[in-house]
């Protein structure tokens, strides 16, 4: 099947046309100079883009302005000189009102760029040189708020980074800190744990030394001196003397004898 008709009109998306005129382009150029080549023929070809780009291409051995030249003097057609007023008079006044209106523009602005450098100013009169002082004076005041109103900006985000500083240092103190009593804490509690294992140690020769209640083997034995020190300590019973004393004896002997 062959390919169908396209149909030409304007590419209404810009990708697509911006895609489609750099390709139609490379191969108008191509074209243009296999015909150049080919057939012996002085082409000159100027191309602009939508967005203003130019492509141009020449015969080789050839300028565009020799070119250009050529064709004028095959259509009849004259290009006026800005400095020669030559052609239609409409079309030459229109240029040389344009022209002069531009050169005006730009001489004011070179005058007006020369007062606010402060160059040759003795011509000046005294109410101009008043009114250059006062829009100098307002640029100033422009200047100044531009420049408090950068300064202020930069202020606040130094303290917005200040405040965030602040908030770092703190909750790295506050996990310092909270680190250093959980330390604290098992360093203790690693301290108890010994404690409690000498006394678990200890505890054989505690019963060697403190036996209770006689020969009652069944009852419970402490496990620590906590639990040694809340028990009841034993009933001891006196026990009476099987001879009388002899100092008592001795008195009673004396009442005999009285």
């Amino acid at each position: 099947m062959g390919r169908g008709k396209i149909e030409v009109k304007r590419i209404e998306n810009n990708t697509s046309r911006q895609v489609t005129f750099s390709k139609r382009r490379a191969g108008l150029m191509k074209k243009t100079h296999e015909l150049s080549v080919l057939c012996d023929a002085q082409i000159g070809l100027i191309v602009f883009s939508s967005r203003g780009k130019l492509t141009e291409y020449c015969t080789p051995q050839l300028s565009m302005k020799q070119m250009i030249d050529r064709y004028v003097q095959a259509k009849g057609i004259s290009i006026p000189d800005r400095n020669n007023r030559t052609g239609p008079a409409p079309y030459n006044d229109q240029m040389y009102k344009e022209l002069t209106q531009m050169q005006r523009q730009t001489l004011n602005l070179q005058v007006t760029l020369q007062r606010y450098k402060g160059d040759d100013l003795s011509s000046f009169q005294f109410e101009e040189l008043r009114q250059l002082e006062q829009q100098l004076e307002h640029s100033v005041d422009k200047v100044r708020a531009r420049k408090f109103q950068l300064l202020h900006e930069q202020l606040e985000n130094l303290k917005k980074t200040e405040l965030l500083l602040e908030k770092e240092n703190q909750e790295m103190y506050h996990w310092l800190m909270s680190s250093q009593i959980q330390k604290q804490a098992e360093i203790e509690h690693n301290q108890e744990a010994m404690k409690e294992l000498r006394l678990i140690e200890q505890q054989p020769l505690l019963n060697q030394l403190f036996p209770f209640f006689g020969e009652d083997v069944d009852q419970e034995q402490p496990s620590s001196v906590l639990q040694l020190a809340t028990l009841q300590p034993p009933h001891y019973h006196r026990l009476q003397p099987t001879h009388p004393n002899l100092q008592d004896f001795g008195t009673s002997s004396d009442y005999g004898a009285t």
